[in-house]
């Protein structure tokens, strides 16, 4: 699954079995104050037998942090608590995005959205655009620039997987 978080909606997106193509699941509405967003995400993959989660980890240009970064960073840290505490062990993963949602907002223009439809489908195109990009480096062999996240609970060295490389342009924690 890949996800996109925002701060007022978050993007999902599946791929089909086989782990080729990438399409929209569904935007939810982001609440801050009782994650009920991230429930409804547990759900989701419990019920796609979601066997993996990349969630956009948006770097600025330079490959350093911002506000969003840090949103999303939060965010991927929550839901594998969460995870945790439901007893499942659902890798996620946060990789680089940057301007996933900048190419988001340009398919959807030529393909003739109005504007004032974006916030609509906007956040599961740039869902779709994460996990379209990691399937086709899984696929091609290549690595992603990003890492595993762990529990704060789980000493020992950053994990890695199936092309995917810890960050070499900042602290993976």
């Amino acid at each position: 699954m890949g996800v996109d978080v925002g701060n007022a909606r978050v993007g999902l997106a599946l791929s089909d079995p086989d782990g080729i193509l990438a399409t929209p699941l569904k935007t939810l509405k982001r609440n801050v104050n009782t994650d009920s967003d991230r429930r409804v995400l547990r759900r989701l993959l419990r019920v796609h037998e979601v066997t993996e989660v990349f969630v956009g980890w948006p770097r600025t240009m330079r490959g350093g942090s911002s506000a969003s970064t840090g949103m999303a960073e939060d965010y991927a840290a929550g839901l594998v608590r969460e995870l945790a505490e439901d007893g499942e062990e659902i890798p996620v993963w946060l990789v680089d995005e940057r301007l996933t949602t900048v190419s988001a907002h340009r398919s959807l223009h030529e393909a003739g959205v109005s504007s004032r439809d974006f916030r609509a489908v906007v956040d599961q195109v740039a869902a779709v655009n994460i996990l379209q990009q990691c399937l086709d480096a899984l696929k091609n062999d290549q690595s992603l620039a990003g890492h595993r996240v762990r529990s704060q609970s789980a000493p020992g060295p950053e994990p890695t997987g199936p092309g995917v490389v810890p960050d070499q342009m900042g602290d993976p924690s």
